[in-house]
C-alpha cells in the first residue's frame, strides 16, 4: 500500500473496455486505467499491440483503496467477468494480447491470486480449469486516450452493445453491494 492509501492491481481479462467498465463502476477503486503489460517492446501503441507481436496484453490498472475493498474482492470480480478457463481468448478476441493473466504487485498479491485459483479449480466453479497466468507486473504502458473510459464515450458501438454491456450488467446483478454509489 502506498502512503496515500490505495494499492494498485492489474489484471488482463481479455478486451481491456470490459474490464476497465467493471472495475470503474466498483466500490473502492479510485481508478481503472487501460493499457498494455506483460511484453518486451517499450511503449507500445494498440496497432502494435492488436498483431500479438508485443508479447502485450490487453490490461487495466486499477488503484483501490484497500479500506473500502479488498484484493480478494477484486480478484472474486475478475474472475467472475471473463473466462479464465481459455487460453488466449476471450469470446471473438483471439491471441495472446486477450489472455488473461494477473500480474502481481507483491509477494502478498501473488499468494492471495495463486490461493484463489486453487479454490476455484478445487471447486470445480468452472467446467475446466484455470489458466490465468499470475506473473509479476512489468512496466505498464497507458493505452491511448481514446481507449480510456470507452464504453461511456461510445455506447452505441456495436462491440459495447454485444460484448462490453453484457459483462458490465453481469457484474451489476451479481455485485450490486459492490457498485460505487455515485
Amino acid at each position: 500500500m502506498t502512503k496515500s492509501g490505495t494499492d494498485t492491481a492489474i489484471f488482463a481479462g481479455g478486451c481491456f473496455w470490459c474490464t476497465e467498465a467493471i472495475f470503474k463502476e466498483m466500490k473502492g477503486v479510485k481508478s481503472a486505467i487501460p493499457g498494455y503489460t506483460g511484453g518486451k517492446r517499450p511503449n507500445p501503441t494498440y496497432e502494435q499491440v492488436t498483431t500479438g507481436a508485443t508479447g502485450h496484453a490487453e490490461a487495466v490498472k486499477i488503484i483501490f483503496d484497500p479500506s473500502l475493498v479488498s484484493y480478494e474482492e477484486l480478484l472474486q470480480i475478475f474472475f467472475a467477468t471473463h473466462d479464465p478457463t481459455t487460453l488466449n481468448r476471450q469470446g471473438n478476441d483471439v491471441g495472446t494480447q486477450y489472455r488473461s493473466a494477473v500480474f502481481y504487485t507483491n509477494e502478498k498479491q501473488k499468494e492471495l491470486v495463486k490461493a484463489y485459483i486453487k479454490f476455484l479449480n478445487d471447486s470445480d466453479v468452472y467446467d475446466h480449469y484455470i489458466v490465468t497466468e499470475v506473473v509479476s507486473a512489468t512496466d505498464f504502458y497507458e493505452a491511448e486516450d481514446y481507449h480510456k473510459n470507452y464504453l461511456a464515450k461510445n455506447p452505441e458501438n456495436p462491440y459495447c452493445q454485444y460484448v462490453v454491456l453484457p459483462k458490465l450488467e453481469k457484474f451489476r446483478k451479481e455485485f450490486k453491494n459492490k457498485i460505487k454509489n455515485e
